[in-house]
């Protein structure tokens, strides 16, 4: 399933995708009052703590939806919002999780290979899957992109097994880790400060559970930025796997449901190019993920945000 959030009026309202031509979303809350169900989950947060048996009640109100009617909304015509808005906690995210990515970090910075990096960003960073999105310049004028796989935890687990990792998963979605990179490597390094200016980091556009994703290690993963393709790369090239990066994360640290993991970016990043290129307003960003989805997002300065 791709389970999705959108804006009705002053709501929010939990929809489920259905493929085709034109795509479709299935309407949650209004099929499940047509229906005289009760008890339909408001959220994707919901859904997931609900656990197994609500991802079962949730399919099989879907499966009474026969044609178009007023319970099935046209894609094109919703307004989409971050599928997680907010997730369980911080978004817990991994740096230098594809051998290249860490190469030209390394080089970038004048640094020895490592371990990939544990860092946190704050909720407040995240945006939806089609927002513009503000640079102000008297914040940062070195704004960079970076594609990532995101994970969404279904499960609670702290030191989890290899055998058991992956039954935490309760889906995938897309991330775009948009870093500030004069503030994330300023005084002696500041990670989480570069990492989440107010409404910078989009994701989604749904939450796709993992029965679509027959391969999570064989994903290709893409940005461009105005058509040009800047980075494009595979899940397989990752350092860690989902697997074993579930398996660290829970050392000693519970993982909670709806906690969301960046899994870390392939190589390609501006900073690191020569010379090193950034984000101006007017940009178009399309970060995407095979089998999940694209986000497309715009740059925009201070001022035209301000006034939106």
């Amino acid at each position: 399933m791709k389970l999705l959030m959108f804006r009705e009026g002053a709501e929010r309202r939990l929809g489920v995708l259905r493929e085709g031509s034109p795509e479709e979303v299935v309407d949650v809350s209004r099929l499940a009052q047509g229906n005289g169900s009760s008890g339909a989950p408001a959220d994707i947060l919901a859904l997931i703590e609900s656990g197994a048996d609500g991802m079962r009640r949730l399919r099989d109100l879907v499966a009474t939806v026969e044609g178009s009617g007023a319970m099935v909304r046209k894609l094109k015509e919703l307004s989409l919002l971050a599928p997680l808005d907010p997730p369980t906690g911080n978004v817990l995210a991994i740096g230098r999780n594809y051998e290249k990515h860490a190469a030209e970090s390394a080089r970038a910075w004048g640094e020895n290979i490592k371990p990939p990096t544990v860092f946190t960003k704050a909720q407040t960073s995240i945006t939806g899957p089609y927002d513009d999105i503000r640079i102000d310049s008297a914040i940062s004028d070195k704004i960079d992109w970076e594609v990532e796989l995101g994970v969404v935890i279904g499960k609670r687990g702290v030191n989890i097994k290899a055998g058991d990792a992956m039954s935490h998963v309760f889906g995938y979605t897309v991330v775009n880790d948009i870093s500030a990179r004069d503030i994330q490597n300023g005084w002696g390094g500041q990670f989480f400060k570069g990492k989440s200016l107010d409404a910078s980091s989009p994701v989604g556009p749904w939450v796709v559970t993992p029965d679509e994703i027959p391969d999570v290690q064989n994903l290709r993963v893409v940005l461009r930025v105005n058509g040009e393709t800047k980075q494009d790369g595979n899940t397989r090239d990752m350092i860690n796997s989902v697997q074993q990066l579930i398996v660290w994360l829970s050392v000693g640290m519970t993982l909670l449901p709806g906690a969301l993991i960046a899994t870390g970016t392939p190589d390609g990043v501006g900073f690191a190019r020569t010379p090193p290129e950034y984000l101006k307003p007017g940009d178009l960003l399309e970060t995407e993920v095979e089998r999940i989805g694209v986000l497309r997002n715009r740059m925009v300065g201070a001022a035209v945000a301000a006034g939106r």
